[in-house]
C-alpha cells in the first residue's frame, strides 16, 4: 500500500445516510476514528438534517442538499475552532443525521380510566385511544434534549413519554369541556384539535411537533354500557305494555311452545274452578244458604271446639292491588317540572297551565312527546263540565 493510499484511507471524503428502517429518528455517522477531510462532500437528502457536534458542542446544522465542507459553509464550527480563512486541514467531528419526515400511526391510549363529570349521567369513568403523527421540528434541540450521545435513536424511545403528555392533556380537556358523553362521537375532531393545541408547547421543548392527532374512540365501562344498551332498548320498544302483549300473543300462537301447553293447563284450572262453584251452588239451600244442622244456626258452620262461625269465614281474601298511576314530567321553558298525577294535570288544564302542545314524559317513553299524542292525557282536553243549572 502506498503512502497516498494510506493517507486517503485515514480521511473521510463522503458523508451520507440512507435509511430503510422507517422508524429511526437519529443515526450517527460512523467515522471509526477517522478525520473528516477538508472539502469532503456531505449529502443530505429530503426529509433529513445533518447536525455536526464538535467536542461535545452542537455546531452547524445542514438541511437537504449537497455541501462541500469548507470554512465558508461551517460558520459555527469555524468559530469554535478559531479557524482562519486559509484553514484546509482535516478535522474530527461527530455527524448526526436526523429524520425530519412525518412519523405516523403512533398509538396513544388511557392506561387507567379518566374520571369526568357528565351533565346527564353524573360522574363517569372514560377510556380513550387514538393515533398521532410527529416530526422533528428543531434537529439541534431534539439532539440536545432527547438523544444525547445515542448512536441510533428510534421512535419507540420517545413515544412512551409523548403518550404520557397526551393522556395528561386529554384528561384535562375532557374534564373541562362539559361535553356530554353521548355527543363526544360527533365532536372527536374538535376534541383532537384541543388536545393537540394543549400539548404543542410541551412537545416543542423537545424539538418536536405533532403533525396529526386523532381520537378514535371514547368509551364507558362495560357495566355502564350494558345499562345504556338497556335504556336504548326501552326507547325502541316504546309502549312496554303493548310490547308485552304482542310477545305473549306470538308465544301463544306457536304450537308446542311452553305458552301453548301452559294455556291448556290454565283452561283446565278454570274449568275445574267453574265446576266447583256449580257444586257449591247445588249444596246450598233454596235461599242460597247451607242447610241447618243440629245445634248450628243457619248461616253458621262447625268450628273447632264446637263453636259456630259465619259461613265463609275462612282465611280472608286480600283485595286486589290498586292500579299504579302514571306520573308525568313536563318540559316548560327549557326546565323539567313534576312529577304530576292525572288529577294534577286536570287542574292545570283548567288553570291554563297545561295545554295540548306541552311536552310530557313518563317512565317507559323514549323521549318527550306532546300531551295531545298521549290518549290518556288527550281526554283531559275533551272532557268539559256540564252547563250550570238554571238560576231559580
Amino acid at each position: 500500500m502506498g503512502i497516498l493510499d494510506f493517507l486517503s484511507g485515514e480521511f473521510i471524503d463522503v458523508i451520507h445516510w440512507v435509511d430503510d428502517t422507517r422508524d429511526t429518528m437519529v443515526w450517527r455517522f460512523e467515522r471509526e476514528g477517522h478525520a473528516i477531510k477538508y472539502g469532503a462532500k456531505l449529502t443530505v437528502r429530503e426529509g433529513q438534517a445533518a447536525v455536526f457536534v464538535h467536542e461535545g458542542q452542537v455546531a452547524d446544522v445542514f438541511g437537504p442538499g449537497l455541501y462541500m465542507l469548507e470554512t465558508n459553509n461551517m460558520p459555527i464550527l469555524t468559530t469554535l475552532q478559531h479557524w482562519d480563512h486559509g484553514f484546509r486541514s482535516p478535522f474530527k467531528s461527530e455527524v448526526y443525521f436526523v429524520n425530519t419526515t412525518r412519523m405516523g400511526d403512533l398509538k396513544w391510549g388511557t392506561k387507567n380510566p379518566v374520571i369526568a363529570r357528565d351533565p346527564e349521567f353524573g360522574p363517569v369513568r372514560l377510556r380513550a385511544f387514538g393515533t398521532y403523527a410527529m416530526r422533528v421540528a428543531d434537529p439541534a434541540l431534539f439532539l440536545t434534549e432527547i438523544v444525547g450521545t445515542d448512536g441510533e435513536f428510534t421512535a419507540d424511545e420517545i413515544s412512551f413519554q409523548l403518550r404520557n403528555i397526551i393522556v395528561q392533556e386529554f384528561s384535562r380537556v375532557i374534564a373541562s369541556s362539559g361535553l356530554p358523553i353521548l355527543d363526544m362521537a360527533a365532536n372527536t375532531a374538535d376534541l383532537g384539535k384541543l388536545v393537540s393545541t394543549a400539548i404543542a408547547p410541551t412537545v416543542a421543548e423537545y424539538g418536536l411537533s405533532i403533525a396529526e392527532f386523532y381520537i378514535e374512540n371514547v368509551s364507558l365501562p362495560e357495566a355502564v354500557e350494558a345499562v345504556l344498551d338497556k335504556r336504548t332498548s326501552m326507547g325502541i320498544v316504546g309502549d312496554l305494555n303493548a310490547f308485552l302483549q304482542f310477545n305473549a300473543a306470538q308465544a301463544m300462537g306457536q304450537p308446542g311452545s311452553a305458552a301453548t301447553s301452559g294455556m291448556g293447563a290454565a283452561m283446565g284450572v278454570g274449568i275445574g274452578a267453574g265446576m266447583g262453584m256449580a257444586m257449591g251452588g247445588q249444596m246450598t239451600g233454596p235461599w242460597g244458604q247451607a242447610p241447618a244442622q243440629a245445634g248450628v244456626a243457619p248461616g253458621m258452620r262447625h268450628a273447632p271446639g264446637g263453636t259456630g262461625a259465619p259461613a265463609g269465614a275462612g282465611a280472608p281474601v286480600p283485595p286486589p292491588a290498586p292500579p299504579v298511576e302514571t306520573v308525568w314530567h313536563l318540559a316548560v321553558n327549557g326546565q323539567t317540572q313534576g312529577p304530576f298525577g292525572r288529577g294534577d294535570l286536570g287542574r292545570m288544564v283548567t288553570n291554563g297551565q297545561f295545554s295540548r302542545a306541552t311536552l310530557v314524559w313518563a317512565p317507559g317513553y323514549a323521549g318527550w312527546v306532546p300531551a295531545d299524542d298521549v290518549p290518556e292525557l288527550a281526554r283531559l282536553f275533551t272532557v268539559a263540565p256540564p252547563p250550570p243549572p238554571p238560576m231559580s
